[in-house]
């Protein structure tokens, strides 16, 4: 598994499906500032709170911007299938993949 930011290149965003020249980075799921939580720790699993997707820079920099809130990241949308659901999240990957 790569750490955290650690850039791999040649990989298909696993948010947006595009392939970057730029590769991708690893995005936790559940936000790494939650995993001395006790609620985190109550719920979840320490391999679930590790796990990663590989995400480009543009889909990485939209998860934190139109999703601010970490603990809400961790609670709500801690996984591929609830990112994409995420309103604001879904109409940015509407746009993004007619994007070059």
């Amino acid at each position: 598994m790569d750490v955290a930011g650690e850039i791999s290149n040649a990989r298909k965003c696993d948010l947006c499906e595009r392939v970057t020249k730029h590769g991708t980075t690893e995005h936790h799921l559940i936000p790494r500032m939650c995993h001395r939580n006790k609620w985190f720790k109550k719920n979840f699993t320490r391999e679930e709170m590790q796990t990663t997707i590989s995400v480009c820079r543009d889909c990485h920099r939209a998860i934190h911007d139109l999703a601010p809130n970490e603990k809400e990241l961790g609670r709500r949308f801690n996984s591929l299938e609830k990112l994409r659901e995420h309103p604001l999240l879904a109409a940015y990957l509407e746009w993004v993949r007619k994007q070059k």
